[in-house]
């Protein structure tokens, strides 16, 4: 006879579902060129890649395997550790290269806008037009202490900063980011593309500042706003600044 043999203290596996926000890198050819201006920002800003989630973005670019491996060796060299790779040909990627990645949010989830219909009227919008709920605000987080240097705060929302932001930390949102206090490190505002988005700080001492991807360094700002309450905003292809007061 055969015996079957169960066993009923099996444990499961737990399995959670999480979101985080990561910097995209889209380079462009030849990609020495663009390595270079990436070297002009990390001696600009030291440890701007550092224990930061990088997806390397290659959509439309027309590059082979080996082209590929090369800048994920370069990139590896400058200790950018790519946890992705997004629009590239499968054939591109191999087992022992970083996974495919599809399904970030584009930059005009944040951007759109209801259609144009009477409110609470849907059946009158036009039979070919197709109408969807508005978009869902922004989450917002309030941060009451102090971000110490080394910490890094990532959130996909609006960012409200209670105290000051210390050298050598980093604050990354994908909506705006309000300082209270002092922002002496690193503040990143529309991450995921949202140029809409700003920054605003009671006393700017910033490291680095940047919207939607485009970033000025300390070097970079007009000295008149340095120890001042400033906003930043984004505004043909510049980031501009002006005194708040």
């Amino acid at each position: 006879m055969t015996e079957v043999l169960t066993t009923t203290n099996t444990r499961s596996i737990r399995l959670k579902g999480r979101s985080f926000l990561a910097l995209v890198l889209s380079p462009d050819l030849p990609f020495e060129d663009w390595l270079m201006r990436l070297d002009d920002l990390a001696a600009r800003s030291a440890g701007f890649f550092l224990r930061r989630p990088i997806v390397l973005d290659v959509e439309g670019l027309e590059i082979d395997l080996q082209q590929l491996r090369d800048l994920l060796d370069q990139l590896g060299r400058r200790n950018v550790r790519i946890m992705g790779i997004e629009g590239a040909h499968p054939s591109l990627l191999g087992a022992d290269m970083p996974p495919a990645m599809t399904g970030g949010r584009p930059a005009s989830d944040f951007e759109a806008t209801e259609a144009e219909t009477p409110a609470g009227d849907l059946s009158s919008a036009p039979a070919d037009v197709e109408t969807s709920a508005p978009p869902a605000p922004l989450p917002s987080n309030i941060v009451t202490q102090p971000v110490r240097s080394g910490q890094s705060l990532m959130f996909d929302g609006d960012v409200t900063i209670v105290g000051s932001v210390a050298s050598g930390a980093e604050v990354v949102a994908g909506g705006s980011i309000h300082v209270y206090g002092t922002l002496r490190g690193r503040a990143e505002a529309g991450a995921m593309g949202n140029v809409s988005a700003r920054i605003f700080c009671r006393k700017l001492e910033a490291e680095l500042v940047a919207i939607a991807g485009f970033y000025k360094t300390a070097e970079d700002m007009e000295p008149g706003l340095r120890g001042r309450p400033v906003q930043l905003w984004f505004e043909d292809d510049a980031i501009r600044a002006e005194t708040l007061g």
